[in-house]
């Protein structure tokens, strides 16, 4: 044991001599470890980082939620003509699907919205995400609040003119005066502000609830009527836990085809979309992302074990005199072989570590000027170190082979 620890000792040594000696030679050739191990590890922790803020984004959410709309989530068969036909849900049909459903937690009827601007004396945000939903959906969404409440049923079956704020637009409208009770007004009407909530951060598809509004879906439909065509309406169920969601979604198309008079052989004229479709799709795209990584990282971390072994055969070439001296003394095989292949590994952890620097720096500066926490993990970490040794181990093989079967007569005469 003390043998191999004064190996790594010699081998460290050398490595240090030979990035001081050819500083240029040297780090050129680490370059492509360097340029390899920064690609894989930036790729994976800006992978990791959205897979997080994906995790917490919709950690409220349920992926058995479901949402009957007229729209797909994802590609359809039925074609697109087809589908610009099929109705908009109804709010009738919401009433009547949450007292026939069965086997259901939650059910509640929303409605997407054009964004709007709000106005508080003289201050204005424009480009609000309104969300109008029915009281259950403080339930199914989760909704955490720094004051105030969200409606009660009797405020949303009344339509009542309330109003929940994001954080980012109470901050933005009251500038540090207590919203709650005071009136804004939206759609040409004064709303009171009942609540606030809590701050979320970014969201990951632009929106989040810092920048939406959450109002009765009441108070819409009796501002534009059921039929307006800019309105698109969804009724989102959270089924049981455990439940069969395929025996669930079959109840739902049941029971709608049967309340708007579908008949036996039609097709549906609505979609029932499962959230973990959604989710499964991200995690299909993250999984991509992390596939090229890989791809274009492997050709820089190819070039960096070239790199690699060009300087230690150049180091085996310079130090046959020293190889043949020490063979002449005594040495095995086994110590010049172990000899140059911790070198190698150390040379390609430098270059490794290098990378990983860069990936903290780059993590660090875009998580302050960004509403985005980059991660580099411990995980990661530790799978560039090992991949940069590996890549050593791999690349200082052959020349440690070479530089052990020396000759220690012909290494001594040809060095001389």
């Amino acid at each position: 044991m003390i043998l191999y620890f004064r190996l790594l000792k010699e081998s460290f040594t050398f490595a240090m001599n030979a990035l001081r000696n050819n500083k240029l030679r040297t780090l050129l050739s680490l370059l492509g470890v360097t340029i390899g191990i920064f690609s894989i590890i930036a790729v994976l922790a800006a992978v990791d980082s959205l897979d997080q803020k994906i995790t917490k984004d919709l950690s409220s959410l349920d992926k058995n939620t479901i949402y009957l709309m007229k729209f797909s989530f994802g590609p359809s068969e039925i074609p697109q003509w087809k589908r610009e036909q099929f109705p908009n849900v109804q709010y009738d049909e919401y009433t009547y699907l949450k007292g026939a459903m069965t086997n259901t937690k939650q059910l509640a009827f929303q409605i997407f919205t054009k964004r709007e601007s709000i106005k508080y004396d003289s201050n204005v945000v424009s480009d609000v995400n309104m969300v109008p939903v029915s009281y259950e959906f403080i339930d199914i969404q989760g909704l955490e609040f720094e004051k105030g409440r969200f409606y009660n049923e009797s405020e949303a079956n009344s339509g009542a003119k309330v109003i929940v704020l994001g954080n980012e637009i109470a901050n933005s409208l009251f500038d540090g005066i207590d919203p709650i009770g005071k009136s804004v007004r939206v759609y040409g009407q004064k709303l009171t502000v009942i609540g606030v909530l809590k701050k979320a951060g970014a969201g990951l598809f632009g929106d989040s609830d810092d920048t939406s509004a959450y109002l009765p879906v009441n108070f819409i439909r009796q501002s534009f009527g059921d039929n307006n065509t800019s309105l698109t309406n969804v009724i989102v169920f959270k089924p049981n836990s455990g439940v069969d969601m395929e025996a669930y979604k079959e109840e739902i198309s049941q029971k709608l085809r049967m309340y708007r008079g579908v008949k036996a052989g039609e097709i549906d004229n609505f979609f029932i979309n499962v959230f973990s479709g959604f989710t499964d799709l991200i995690d299909g795209i993250i999984l991509n992302m992390k596939f090229g990584g890989w791809m274009i990282s492997g050709f820089s971390l190819l070039v960096g074990g070239f790199g690699i072994a060009n300087i230690m055969f150049v180091s085996v070439k310079e130090r046959t005199n020293l190889i043949g001296i020490q063979k002449s003394l005594g040495a095995k095989n086994r110590f010049i072989l172990f000899q140059f292949l911790f070198e190698a590994i150390i040379l390609s952890v430098i270059g490794g570590v290098i990378g990983l620097f860069l990936v903290w720096i780059i993590a660090f500066v875009l998580t302050k000027a960004l509403d985005f926490e980059f991660i580099l993990g411990m995980g990661n970490i530790l799978l560039g170190t090992s991949l940069a040794a590996l890549i050593g181990l791999i690349s200082g093989i052959l020349p440690a082979i070479t530089a052990s079967k020396l000759d220690p007569v012909e290494a001594i005469r040809t060095g001389m």
